[in-house]
């Protein structure tokens, strides 16, 4: 029996010790992107002429299309607001000498899709970034506090969920009939777990990780690349444009970072420093996280942060 226990507890020990081994090992990797995941020069043109970014106009999906345009891509830069999309568009024609087509749509609202899916008709796509997202008010809010709550919930899901999932049906057949591409999904840090103030935005954002992680394994087979990005903070007027510091990051600086981890697995923070605060996220315990003392000084500390801006509005990355 005391042989028996022992030889155990031995095993158990040997267990824990060769798991938290891989996940150290896992770290260490993530540590150095470039050495463990290395891209070659024309990876993204090798996948197809064109890229497509949703919520171009600005932002996170400004600074992808630039880096698609600069790898020697044709881009596609889809918004709601023309004015803004054709001056981005200027400028990277002028900056890259790459050709640039632009889409106006608003993600929000429903039948769009037909007239996306016709204007896409033909292209060589190797690369869709899903950029485009919204957050019902940047400051923090229960749930029925919302005063238009019927149509926040039609908005958030066509916007963060809908178009995300009909984009990546428009364009993933082309790419298994080559088999290749890559599909980059904009999810949230917040969606690490469920996120009080913010439920509506971080439940959306979760189903954007799960999607992209199940799509992954589906197509994977097909030497297709398909990733959901999680990242915390990031300089975008979705946070008002906080300056930027080790956490904040601008967006040139996080987009860069992140492409290094594109061949890391299913899901990245896009950042050691994001990844890190995603740990810590997860190693407090939700009865501390969700107690009304955390949740009243969130809403302290956005509204601190926020102070002189008009963050009360539904904001829209794109």
């Amino acid at each position: 029996m005391a042989s028996g226990m022992e030889w155990f507890f031995t095993a158990l020990g040997a267990v824990v010790v060769i798991y938290y081994g891989v996940k150290l090992l896992r770290f260490t990797r993530m540590l150095y992107p470039k050495r463990w995941f290395p891209l070659p020069k024309s990876f993204f043109l090798s996948m197809g002429e064109w890229a497509v970014v949703t919520g171009a106009s600005e932002g996170i999906g400004r600074q992808y299309a630039f880096v698609m345009a600069e790898q020697g891509m044709n881009v596609v830069i889809m918004s709601r607001t023309k004015v803004t999309l054709d001056k981005v568009a200027k400028e990277i024609r002028e900056s890259t000498g790459r050709m640039v087509k632009v889409v106006v749509a608003d993600f929000t609202k429903d039948n769009i899709f037909t007239d996306i899916e016709e204007e896409l008709k033909f292209l060589d796509i190797g690369v869709l970034v899903n950029n485009v997202g919204m957050v019902p008010s940047v400051l923090p809010q229960r749930f029925l506090e919302d005063e238009d709550l019927d149509q926040t919930i039609v908005r958030v899901i066509n916007c963060n969920v809908r178009t995300m999932v009909k984009m990546c049906r428009i364009i993933l057949p082309g790419m298994e009939n080559r088999r290749k591409g890559v599909i980059v999904n904009i999810a949230s840090g917040i969606a690490s777990i469920p996120f009080p103030m913010y439920s509506l935005y971080a439940a959306s954002k979760i189903f954007v990780e799960r999607f992209s992680q199940g799509l992954q394994a589906e197509y994977k087979d097909k030497g297709i690349i398909i990733q959901a990005v999680s990242p915390f903070g990031v300089s975008t007027r979705m946070v008002g444009y906080q300056p930027t510091n080790r956490t904040m990051l601008s967006p040139q600086d996080f987009v860069k970072s992140s492409l290094q981890y594109i061949r890391a697995g299913d899901k990245t923070y896009g950042t050691i420093c994001h990844m890190v605060l995603g740990w810590l996220l997860l190693a407090i315990p939700s009865k501390i996280l969700h107690t009304e003392f955390m949740l009243q000084g969130l809403k302290k500390y956005v509204e601190r942060k926020q102070a002189g801006k008009k963050s009360s509005s539904v904001i829209v990355e794109a």
